[in-house]
């Protein structure tokens, strides 16, 4: 058994163990390399039909290629996709823009989230964060619990020892549970590379530039790039000293503003 294999295997586990413990439960989906993988792993733990909903959160301001990307797969893929906006904060004229990278993610993503599971009633969330991505998903744990406001005490997290995951949670409104926490970047990409799996064009270069990480359309800045495949990007990524996601402008904030917005409930 290889790496990617042992990876596979882990995550596949997570997947079952949170189904089996949560019937109202769903995977969120925000189109990127990430959560793409996450729903391969999803539908390789479920012989290919994932049994519970899949939702992405739309705050209006995407790329156009992720909307074609999200609406050619989901259909292929037989998704039950749910698309969650919060329509009464863009009605009060609340929308993405540079530099306002907080009130974008917390009203249009967090927010939108709240209302999504509110009208589901669901219990649990699968989503694909890595704690190699930023130092606050370093705290989590694979499965974290969320309490009646949705807030995540970083400060207090159950211990998780020899892959035994505590789920339950005495002041919980749900669970997230993070089946790509153990995986990093470099990995994501050699497991693409493997499956085969569809990414977004816009992670290709193209005229020198590319995006290493895809957020809203004006919080997201492209890098300088000639890695126009999936072998270029592994060799890129290794040799480079960049943050992953040094082109989302909520992550160039102060220090402590994706602590705040995970602490709020951010993804």
């Amino acid at each position: 058994m290889n790496h990617l294999d042992e990876l596979e295997n882990k995550s596949v586990y997570i997947i079952r163990e949170a189904y089996n413990q949560f019937k109202k439960i769903a995977v969120l989906w925000s189109i990127g390399k990430d959560s793409t993988t996450l729903i391969q792993l999803c539908r390789k733990s479920f012989f290919g039909h994932i049994p519970f909903p899949v939702i992405h959160i739309d705050t209006g301001a995407k790329f156009e290629e992720m909307y074609e990307f999200r609406d050619k797969y989901a259909k292929e893929w037989k998704l039950n996709l749910i698309i969650a906006m919060n329509k009464e904060a863009m009605a009060r004229g609340v929308k993405c823009g540079e530099g306002d990278g907080f009130t974008c993610c917390n009203e249009l993503k967090t927010n939108a989230l709240k209302q999504c599971m509110a009208k589901h009633d669901f219990k649990a969330l699968i989503l694909g964060i890595r704690r190699d991505e930023h130092g606050i998903r370093a705290k989590e744990r694979v499965f974290s619990p969320r309490d009646q406001k949705f807030n995540w005490d970083y400060k207090n997290q159950p211990p998780e020892l020899w892959n035994q995951y505590r789920s339950i949670s005495d002041d919980q409104t749900h669970v997230r549970i993070h089946p790509l926490l153990h995986w990093t970047e470099v990995d994501v990409w050699k497991y693409i590379k493997r499956e085969n799996l569809p990414i977004n064009k816009l992670y290709f270069a193209k005229n020198g530039l590319r995006y290493r990480s895809l957020g809203c359309k004006p919080n997201t800045k492209p890098i300088k790039s000639d890695a126009d495949t999936v072998d270029k990007i592994i060799e890129e990524i290794k040799k480079s000293k960049s943050s992953e996601r040094a082109g989302r402008s909520q992550d160039k904030e102060a220090a402590y503003v994706m602590q705040r917005l995970r602490k709020l409930g951010y993804m």
